[in-house]
């Protein structure tokens, strides 16, 4: 079974090398550069994971999570944070977050993190 994954960044060249590496890897991914369009595709379609990060301009990621929890309250969400921003990430999890991760981000604890969410 194939998992659907949801990337949620305003990094257009971050979010589609991993997306790259996720298909690669054999996920079908989706991609949003903003909350409101990742929160749209949220509505079209049924995704097993969501990959969040946190500062994006506009709505942020913390906003964003809010808005998932009402439309699917039962989405997992991981969230990337960047700086240091640990206290934000900390929030992200009392919102509803699964867990978080910090960038620069390694490919293979983002897959460990995506099957432990799987499967659960």
């Amino acid at each position: 079974m194939t998992t659907h994954v949801l990337l949620i960044d305003d990094e257009q060249e971050f979010v589609t090398t991993l997306a790259e590496r996720l298909d690669i890897r054999g996920f079908a991914t989706a991609t949003a550069q903003d909350g409101d369009t990742g929160l749209s595709l949220i509505r079209q379609k049924a995704f097993d994971v969501v990959i969040l990060d946190l500062l994006m301009p506009g709505m942020n990621g913390l906003e964003t999570l809010k808005h998932i929890r009402h439309i699917a309250p039962d989405l997992p969400v991981i969230l990337l944070t960047g700086h240091g921003s640990t206290r934000e990430g900390m929030e992200g999890m009392r919102l509803g977050a699964v867990d978080y991760l910090m960038k620069p981000l390694a490919i293979e604890d983002l897959l460990d993190k995506l099957k432990e969410v799987v499967a659960s």
